[in-house]
């Protein structure tokens, strides 16, 4: 199956996460990156009912809204400046933004076309527990069940000064988007003789 495939996969099972799994409600939720998911989730169903009747007449409207709820979730900084891997050492502060801008808005169009059609699917939350004092970094591991296939998930997180974490990478059924991502840069950069600029004005998720 294609990387698109997968991510479609992954797109339209994002949002069956809330109410499939049992959390622990002790921990403050911005300390427990299971309950980030949760909140998360809870949200984008929202986002999705709203907006899918009138679709796509109202797209901008449902993008602007996707990115106004993931922005602070996702930290598509850090994965805009891992996808630009060497090149982030000879790109400027000016390219560095602006890609990671560009970066972004293509993820969360990419990521709601997927949304807007979503269906019930049975997502299963694997091994949640209790987040150790000081842990910075950790995965949360699911499996998106269909009627004959099992799809693992993988979600990398980190947590930020503040104490909230977010998502940093994500991996489905092997498949690491963080460098699949990274390598369609490095191939683009080839492409363009490392002019950073050309890559940035033609990035594009959709030919994933």
């Amino acid at each position: 199956m294609r990387f698109k495939q997968w991510f479609s996969v992954l797109v339209l099972s994002a949002a069956g996460v809330f109410g499939l799994a049992t959390l622990s409600h002790a921990q403050d939720s911005l300390s427990d990156p299971y309950q980030q998911i949760e909140l998360v989730t809870v949200e984008l169903l929202e986002t999705i009912a709203s907006h899918q009747a009138d679709y796509p007449v109202n797209e901008k409207a449902y993008f602007d809204s996707l990115d106004a709820l993931l922005r602070d979730r996702i930290d598509f900084a850090f994965i805009a400046r891992n996808v630009m891997g060497s090149y982030k050492k000879t790109a400027t502060a000016e390219q560095r933004a602006r890609f990671a801008a560009t970066f972004r808005n293509g993820l969360v169009e990419t990521y709601g076309r997927g949304l807007i059609g979503y269906e019930n699917q049975e997502i299963v939350l694997i091994k949640a527990g209790k987040v150790a004092e000081g842990q910075r970094k950790l995965t949360v591991k699911q499996e998106i069940r269909s009627s004959d296939t099992v799809y693992p998930l993988e979600y990398s997180m980190a947590r930020k000064k503040t104490g909230e974490w977010m998502v940093v990478n994500v991996v489905i059924n092997g498949i690491n988007l963080g460098k699949t991502f990274r390598n369609q840069f490095v191939r683009s950069a080839q492409r363009a003789g490392g002019d950073i600029d050309k890559v940035i004005d033609g990035w594009s998720s959709e030919g994933l």
